[in-house]
């Protein structure tokens, strides 16, 4: 039989190379060929990213590999945010369920299997909202193959339609009703400040769409599944990004192997989640370390 999988949405601008090995990782991944693909790609924001704009769009309509592929090819330069918004919602209008990457997002063999099965296996589950492909470098032992958790990781997602329909971008309200409690807990217990990123909207300092997703998520209790051993990386860390800089503290050990063990029960991970805290307690930690051994570096005298 044909299997049955989601349609995936892959956004581009205009980073040829990135996307060529996006694409080409794709390709590897079992189910391929059965998947429709829809290409989301953004027009240029002025003439000096035209070329590289174009260059991406002559090289997508040239992909093979895939059941069906489809470009919109916007006719101007929407920014990340609104894209990937308005391509999510345009095609889950019209199918009940979507897979999402963007241009800068390498995957394992694995991961359209583990991402079409999931979204089949908590279809009817409405404490689930949200499918990862992306996982923090933690430790595995103890946990399944993939666990539960509040947080929502957009490197390589899938969700339903019925879920997406609650997603609002309305970071005035969010500031106006959440109370300190609560956003201590959607910062992972403190762990982290994705807050931040909330009032930098606010401000217009940056202008994204998935924090305001999880905080949809974070808002209904809604639960998201991760994989124990990340099934994708992100090759965007190299300042290329729109919204990335230049890092290497996410990089993960890309897994393999398919999933084949699933949580028992319906609830966060205790265990993922102490790992994930201590993972963004010691990144505190060690980042101004590794900030003060480059200006180190950079300005001492050899002698």
């Amino acid at each position: 039989m044909t299997p049955i999988t989601a349609p995936i949405l892959i956004f581009t601008y205009d980073r040829p190379a990135h996307t060529r090995r996006t694409v080409e990782s794709l390709q590897k991944n079992l189910l391929a060929e059965y998947s429709e693909v829809f290409f989301y790609a953004d027009g240029a924001k002025s003439e000096n990213d035209r070329h590289a704009v174009d260059e991406v769009r002559h090289y997508i309509k040239s992909i093979k590999g895939f059941k069906k592929i489809s470009i919109i090819e916007r006719t101007r330069n929407y920014g990340l945010s609104a894209n990937i918004i308005d391509g999510v919602s345009e095609i889950l209008s019209k199918h009940p369920n979507i897979i999402v990457l963007e241009d800068d997002i390498v995957t394992g063999p694995y991961f359209l299997k583990f991402m079409n099965e999931s979204l089949s296996r908590f279809e009817s589950n409405d404490q689930i909202w949200h499918i990862s492909g992306w996982s923090h470098p933690i430790l595995p032992d103890g946990l399944a193959d993939c666990y539960f958790w509040r947080g929502m990781d957009c490197w390589g997602w899938a969700t339903w339609a019925d879920r997406w329909a609650h997603f609002e971008k309305k970071p005035h309200l969010l500031k106006s009703t959440w109370s300190r409690d609560k956003i201590f807990r959607f910062n992972i217990d403190g762990a982290d400040n994705l807050w931040r990123q909330v009032e930098d909207n606010i401000s217009n300092n940056i202008n994204t769409w998935a924090i305001f997703w999880y905080a949809t998520i974070f808002d209904r209790n809604g639960l998201c599944l991760s994989p124990t051993v990340s099934l994708v990386n992100n090759i965007g860390f190299d300042g290329s990004g729109e919204n990335c800089g230049v890092s290497a503290d996410f990089h993960v050990n890309l897994s393999k192997n398919q999933v084949n063990s699933w949580p028992i029960c319906i609830e966060e991970s205790t265990i993922a989640l102490k790992r994930i805290k201590q993972f963004y307690l010691l990144k505190k930690i060690y980042s101004p370390i590794k900030l003060a051994t480059k200006l180190f570096q950079k300005f001492r005298v050899i002698k």
